[in-house]
């Protein structure tokens, strides 16, 4: 959407009977699909409130990824179910980034083997799957078995954490690497740098567009990032003291 002139002074959360909300001011937070903006932990709203707080004189919502995320999550656009979503999740494991290896140039394939083969293997110990990778167009072929072990995984995780799991796969475009960044096993910085490293590969052989490089990976980053915090805090069975916003 369009920028918005902030049309608010003060940022609050307070607790409901449907969990934590965002006040502007007086008004409570809506979605786009006019519902109650509402969200299961105060860590989350304080977080969202943030995003919220730190507007300046325009509203820019491309920035606002946890705001988008609570969003999607309570307007459900595309009406799936937990199972459905899951699904989707785990599909992402038949194109995944890190399976998919090039036999040329030689430094190329050097470098996914040297940087993606140890993700793998953290993969396949931690979840006792195979994965494996392969040079055919066609993927690896990824065994009945390990896809229904994520399902499983996945299983564990609350509808909320699920559409930022997903929004993380979609950003690195990599269920394991995705796993891994939740997992706490890899950072932020370095599972995007796994995810682009056939284009980090060619930037640093024939040079970058300027700023346009650098502005592509902080959006990553930032995107990813929030992802992952969404997870983390819809994942938080406990609270966290009150905190007010305002210095």
């Amino acid at each position: 959407p369009p920028e918005r002139k902030r049309f608010y002074q003060n940022v609050s959360i307070s607790q409901g009977e449907g969990g934590f909300e965002i006040n502007l001011d007086h008004r409570k937070l809506k979605t786009p699909q006019a519902k109650l903006f509402t969200v299961p932990s105060e860590a989350l709203a304080i977080a969202v409130a943030t995003e919220w707080d730190s507007q300046k004189d325009t509203i820019k919502f491309y920035t606002m990824h946890l705001t988008t995320l609570c969003n999607t999550a309570l307007d459900n656009p595309t009406q799936r179910n937990k199972m459905q979503l899951i699904r989707a999740a785990v599909k992402f494991l038949e194109t995944d980034t890190v399976c998919y290896r090039v036999e040329e140039p030689v430094a190329l394939a050097e470098l996914q083997k040297n940087e993606w083969d140890p993700i793998v293997a953290w993969a396949e110990k931690r979840y006792n799957v195979a994965i494996g990778s392969s040079t055919s167009i066609l993927g690896p072929k990824i065994p009945a078995s390990t896809k229904e072990t994520f399902v499983n995984h996945l299983a564990s995780y609350n509808m909320w954490a699920l559409q930022g799991i997903e929004y993380v796969i979609t950003q690195l475009k990599s269920l394991i690497l995705s796993m891994g960044l939740i997992d706490r096993h890899i950072t932020v910085e370095k599972a995007v740098l796994l995810s682009r490293l056939e284009e980090e590969y060619q930037i640093q052989r024939w040079g970058s567009v300027e700023w346009a490089h650098d502005y592509d990976l902080c959006e990553l980053r930032a995107r990813t990032a929030a992802g992952t915090l969404f997870v983390h805090l819809c994942s938080e069975s406990s609270t966290v003291k009150h905190k007010l916003l305002q210095d």
